[in-house]
């Protein structure tokens, strides 16, 4: 029985599963498993996986066509007590899965990834992936998931208990792997980082992150909005988003089917001071008193985060209890 079972569904990724595979296969142990499901390709890659000769690969097809639908086939398919994903055209770095097997030794942790190197893409994706690589331990993993994902989702590891105790991946108009670790939180299971970058990331034109509908910023707002909620849903202080751009309204207005609704808005800019948003009065930072407010910060400015905490902290608001940023 294998102790570990690496997921890797792929779709006419000819010039790069083979780098994938034989990245994991360099790193897994001789009792690991790696589950490649075709999910529909056209071009040759099924051939080259095939071809690759090692017993603990084996190559099967998607049930059901799509990203989520193939990582559910191979889940299916595996029998390890750990699940690792990878991507088809990423790569594992030596070292990557003994870490995280070390690191989900702690009982009190389930879904582990690593540090990161972004190959190809974006300055903003430099920026996105440099801001996961500061978050590491438990703590700053339950802060930081209602800013963004905090997680690479192909460079994870996770208990299959935990994963199946929470439904698996699920289809949807969201991000299937944001989704995923919104709920794994929700359940009380640690999320954690190895603080070493044994991943690479790669990324390329058309790839889902940048095209696909469920990546938009909407879709990871409408996913966290009901976690966000739940978070919240025992505080007694009115609640303030500071926040009166385009991302705080529409964060606010994601949150407001749920039961949350701003009792004011708060910004910096003083022309924005004394209007109204979202049917409530935007006022300056120095209304914001801790044993009145529950604050909810969600700004888009490059370094607005940092300025806030060192705002709010300097009055004695405590992160986690007396507020929480999101985007």
């Amino acid at each position: 029985m294998p102790t570990l079972s690496v997921v890797l569904p792929f779709h006419n990724a000819e010039p790069t599963l083979p780098r994938a595979i034989l990245s994991v296969l360099k790193d897994a142990d001789e009792g690991a498993e790696i589950i490649a499901i075709d999910d529909g390709s056209t071009d040759g890659s099924a051939a080259i996986g095939a071809a690759i000769d090692d017993p603990r690969l084996r190559l099967i097809s998607s049930a059901t066509p799509g990203l989520v639908g193939a990582l559910n086939t191979g889940i299916a398919a595996s029998s390890g007590a750990l699940i690792a994903r990878m991507d088809a055209d990423d790569e594992t770095l030596p070292g990557r899965f003994a870490a995280q097997r070390s690191l989900l030794q702690n009982p009190a942790l389930a879904l582990v990834g690593t540090q990161v190197r972004a190959v190809g893409g974006l300055e903003g994706l430099a920026r996105y992936v440099d801001w996961q690589n500061t978050i590491v331990d438990a703590d700053a993993h339950h802060r930081a998931l209602f800013i963004e994902s905090p997680l690479c989702h192909p460079s994870v590891m996770m208990r299959r208990s935990a994963l199946e105790s929470v439904g698996g991946y699920r289809n949807g108009d969201f991000p299937e792997d944001y989704d995923l670790w919104l709920r794994m939180n929700a359940a009380g299971f640690g999320i954690a980082k190895v603080p070493q970058v044994l991943f690479h990331w790669h990324h390329r034109a058309g790839r889902a992150t940048f095209s696909d509908p469920r990546y938009r910023i909407e879709a990871f707002q409408r996913a966290k909005a009901p976690f966000v909620a739940r978070r919240i849903t025992r505080e007694r202080r009115t609640i303030a988003m500071w926040g009166a751009g385009r991302t705080g309204r529409r964060m606010m207005r994601a949150l407001e089917p749920h039961g949350v609704r701003a009792s004011l808005f708060v910004d910096i800019d003083p022309k924005k001071v004394g209007r109204i948003a979202r049917g409530v009065l935007i006022e300056g930072p120095d209304a914001l008193d801790p044993a009145t407010h529950f604050v909810l910060a969600a700004v888009g400015a490059r370094g607005a985060r940092d300025e806030i905490r060192a705002f709010l902290k300097e009055r004695e608001f405590a992160e986690g209890h007396d507020f929480l940023f999101l985007s």
